[in-house]
Formats: structure tokens, C-alpha cells, sequence
């Protein structure tokens, strides 16, 4: 398996646990599905999308609310869109996504 250019990965703030089965799909600018996975039983999606990606605004949408709906817990956020930049081509970019039922955070990764 080649290495994908953007990768993710999701804890459960209200657990303190990776979230795993969380869908998550990578769209270009324009809405344009790229690709997309489910993170693992570590919280983590490896494997999302092309080795390489032309620099411009790219999205992750993580689906939230059936995450929580699989474990009886009423979630304000159904979805969690990120949306990004990729400026640099050869870099690789990691961007986390911190949940709880009500709020959630993110940051460029490493």
C-alpha cells in the first residue's frame, strides 16, 4: 500500500479512547469525493486518498453522528467538516480530530 499524503485520526474526548468506525471522507474544493475509509480500533485512517495532491483546499468529513448514534449518545455535531490547505506537494498532512459529544477541536498533526 502507498502512503497516503493526508491521513487523520480521532479520539473521543468524553472517553479518553480512539474512536474507531468513525467514517471519514476526503473531498476536494469543489465537494468533490475523493476517496474514503473508517478509522481502525485505533482511532486511525492510514490509508486515505491518492500519494499525492495537488496544493489547494481540501475537506475531511468525519461522520459524528452515527459514531455516537452506534453508542446511545445524542451528539450536537451529525458531521465535523475540515477544511484545509495543502500547500506544499512533497509534505505530508496529518490533521486529528479531538470529539466529544458536543464539541470538538483539531490541529495540524505530525
Amino acid at each position: 500500500m502507498t502512503a497516503s499524503h493526508v491521513t487523520t485520526h480521532v479520539l473521543d474526548g468524553a472517553t479518553g479512547r480512539p474512536a474507531a468506525g468513525v467514517s471519514v471522507a476526503l473531498e476536494d474544493a469543489a465537494g468533490v469525493r475523493l476517496a474514503g475509509a473508517a478509522t481502525d480500533d485505533d482511532g486511525r485512517v492510514a490509508g486515505l486518498g491518492p500519494e499525492r495532491l495537488a496544493p489547494g483546499d481540501y475537506r475531511l468529513v468525519f461522520g459524528t453522528g452515527a459514531y455516537f448514534a452506534a453508542r446511545g449518545q445524542e451528539t450536537f455535531f451529525p458531521e465535523v467538516g475540515i477544511v484545509f490547505r495543502i500547500s506544499d506537494g512533497e509534505a505530508h498532512y496529518h490533521v486529528p480530530l479531538l470529539l466529544s459529544p458536543f464539541a470538538y477541536s483539531t490541529y495540524r498533526g505530525s
